[in-house]
């Protein structure tokens, strides 16, 4: 309680962008894995958000200051399921207040990831509706705990409109897509060389989703792909869908191999795609 929010905080003093040695193009395989999709000067809106380490560690440390996080709890359902959430979030709140370098950030609840840009609370309302967002990322999209069944769970999260997805507690909703409802919401708030990120585990079911077909059917595709580096992100740790677990245990997501896809539009011009792709042709690359 002695320690002051800069010594909490542990914050990179702010340096202008135009400033910084990581303009400079990275000599070697590894600095361009490990480079963020994102810059510092980027409008960023996170979907998904599970305790907002990863939000936090986007102002921390990579002196990101326009963030809009969203997550799909309430605020009491988010306070049970992971009650840490709540010191992230205080020390998001008082950079917007406190850190005069800051052009927005911004904590949304009960934002479905596809009913972007609708009324409030599922849709963030006007701040999330009027767009103009350089990034839209989302970590490790699920539904949570449906079935065990490695079928059912792959039609879940691709969104196929017969299937009836249950969201945590609130209950069934008819015909949700995930997957493609959020691309197909998340496009329309991009500007005109905006991205969309998405990242997710590696292996089955995950490979089963088919991520790149179900982008491809809503006019995105892949600009690059690479390994998800959690280290990258000091202070992150996965949060399950489900919440805590008790006493700490079970595998840490953060430890397991995960990719990070980048969609663009398809209309974006194949120049840009394949400068993407240039630096990203390294044996980490699966494109």
């Amino acid at each position: 309680m002695g320690k002051s929010k800069k010594q909490r905080l542990h914050r990179t003093p702010h340096v202008p962008y135009d400033k910084r040695t990581k303009l400079k193009e990275p000599h070697t395989t590894t600095q361009r894995a490990s480079q963020p999709p994102f810059t510092p000067t980027d409008r960023i809106l996170l979907v998904g958000e599970g305790d907002f380490s990863f939000a936090r560690s986007l102002y921390t440390h990579h002196d990101c200051r326009s963030l809009v996080a969203t997550c799909y709890d309430s605020v009491a359902a988010l306070a049970e399921k992971h009650p840490q959430s709540s010191e992230h979030i205080h020390d998001l709140e008082e950079a917007a207040r406190q850190d005069a370098s800051v052009v927005e950030i911004k904590i949304l609840y009960g934002v479905d990831a596809t009913k972007l840009g609708k009324s409030l609370p599922a849709g963030g309302g006007k701040l999330v509706r009027k767009g103009g967002f350089d990034r839209v990322m989302f970590n490790f999209p699920h539904v949570g705990g449906l079935t065990k069944d490695v079928n059912r769970q792959v039609r879940y999260n691709q969104g196929s409109p017969s299937v009836i997805v249950r969201f945590h507690t609130h209950g069934l909703i008819g015909g949700t897509e995930l997957l493609v409802g959020f691309f197909r919401a998340a496009t329309p708030l991009l500007t005109p060389a905006g991205t969309i990120i998405v990242t997710i585990f590696e292996g089955e079911p995950y490979s089963l989703w088919n991520i790149r077909d179900l982008a491809r059917h809503v006019g995105l595709q892949v600009g690059r792909s690479f390994k998800f580096h959690a280290e990258a992100y000091q202070g992150y740790r996965h949060a399950r869908t489900l919440g805590n677990i008790e006493g700490g245990r079970g595998w840490k997501g953060e430890d397991r191999d995960a990719r990070t896809y980048v969609f663009e539009r398809k209309d974006v011009g194949q120049t840009q795609t394949q400068q993407a792709k240039r630096m990203s042709s390294d044996s980490d690359e699966d494109d």
